[in-house]
């Protein structure tokens, strides 16, 4: 069963569901943190807070969750 159909409710951040957004439409670190005026590190904060409650560890994983609950 994939990662993402494991996941009942995400309890994602309007942040974090931000981040996950242009993380499936392929932005770079860089390239969010300029688009929502925040630092890289912020970014890569953010993105291992999303990983972490969705218990994924790759970039895929969070793409195919992403369109799943129609975020892009």
């Amino acid at each position: 069963m994939p990662p993402y159909q494991i996941v009942l409710t995400d309890n994602l951040t309007v942040r974090e569901r931000e981040i996950l957004k242009l993380i499936a439409e392929g932005k770079s670190n860089k390239d969010m943190a300029g688009l929502l005026v925040i630092s890289i590190r912020t970014v890569e904060r953010h993105r291992a807070n999303i990983m972490n409650k969705l218990k994924m560890n790759k970039t895929a994983d969070l793409i195919k969750y992403a369109i799943h609950k129609n975020y892009i």
